[in-house]
């Protein structure tokens, strides 16, 4: 059996017609509180996964659809294992979350491996080199990626509350694995932080006389205190520039800076430092936890500033540090 386009791809247009596939595929997203950026993802690589298929419908299909399709992204489409694996995620989530199938089989669907890659980790002069060409909220963003080892989408969506002057610290929400965890912020950075929050809260509360001033409150929140959404504290700490549509509820409101924005501004500020290594938001992640074991900081403290959920994880920047950790010297030096 094959099934029409519209069927799977097209909003239902009347309450009594049975919901389209993929509109209950986000339902269950939704109501198990997955992100916005993961409902796209998800809902993409299964309409990809059906288009694949000439529209067969997934329940009439199995381990070898799954297969040939991961094989044509590997061979055809050249996809890293990261993206094949993202895949299949999504189209597990379909048959044993949305179709709620026996998915036994799934057992025989081959995983690709992610190989394991050395990090890209900057020197201190290469970090100050790239900050030199930083500036406004860009470097601020920038200075708790490094400094408090933050992700890019960690440090995105910072709120205020999270933010704690007075023991210099770091609260990171839902984070990587849905954990929360501390960090520290950086002393220095203290002063420029509080300057940019006068600012914020100045463009808040002009919202707020706009008949706007709501920010997304994740899960139920937004219900269980009526009033959070509009308080400051609320606030994402790096706000966007403009008000804009949530397309989930349609909502008019502030949200947090698009990632893109820093991304942009790192890769042009290490362009023009002229430093030849491929850096990105990330290394300067790599960097605050290489920096920090160079420093003689125990392991374990930096995989819980990192939020590891393994020491493994942490152990890989050991090989990237200045001093290697048995002494060894080269026969040429």
């Amino acid at each position: 059996m094959t099934i029409e386009p519209d069927s799977v791809l097209t909003p239902p247009d009347d309450a009594d017609k049975p919901k389209k596939l993929l509109d209950q595929t986000r339902d269950v997203l939704r109501l198990k509180h997955y992100s916005l950026r993961t409902e796209r993802s998800y809902c993409d690589w299964i309409e990809r996964f059906i288009r694949f298929h000439y529209l067969r419908h997934p329940s009439e299909m199995g381990a070898s659809e799954i297969t040939e399709f991961l094989t044509h992204l590997a061979r055809v489409s050249n996809v890293a294992a990261a993206t094949q694996n993202q895949a299949l995620s999504a189209i597990l989530f379909l048959y044993q979350r949305v179709l709620k199938q026996d998915v036994s089989w799934i057992d025989d669907v081959e995983r690709a491996k992610k190989p394991k890659r050395i990090p890209v980790v900057l020197t201190r002069d290469e970090v100050h080199k790239i900050f030199a060409h930083l500036h406004g909220m860009s470097r601020l963003m920038a200075g708790l990626l490094y400094g408090s080892g933050l992700r890019l989408m960690e440090c995105v969506r910072l709120r205020v509350k999270d933010v704690d002057f007075g023991y210099a610290r770091i609260t990171v929400r839902d984070g990587k694995g849905a954990k929360d965890r501390v960090t520290m912020l950086p002393v220095n950075m203290a002063t420029a932080l509080e300057r940019h929050l006068v600012k914020v809260k100045a463009q808040h509360e002009q919202d707020r006389e706009d008949g706007f001033g709501e920010v997304y409150l994740p899960d139920a929140l937004q219900r269980k205190y009526r009033n959070a959404a509009r308080s400051w504290s609320w606030q994402f700490v790096f706000p966007s520039a403009r008000i804009s549509v949530d397309p989930r509820t349609a909502t008019r409101r502030r949200h947090h800076v698009d990632e893109n924005v820093l991304q942009v501004a790192v890769k042009k500020a290490v362009r023009a430092s002229g430093i030849s290594k491929p850096a990105t938001c990330h290394t300067l992640r790599h960097s605050f936890a290489t920096h920090l074991l160079e420093n003689g900081y125990d392991i374990r403290t930096v995989q819980e500033l990192l939020g590891h959920k393994d020491v493994s994880t942490t152990m890989i920047y050991t090989h990237v540090l200045n001093q290697p950790g048995i002494g060894v010297k080269s026969p040429l030096d």
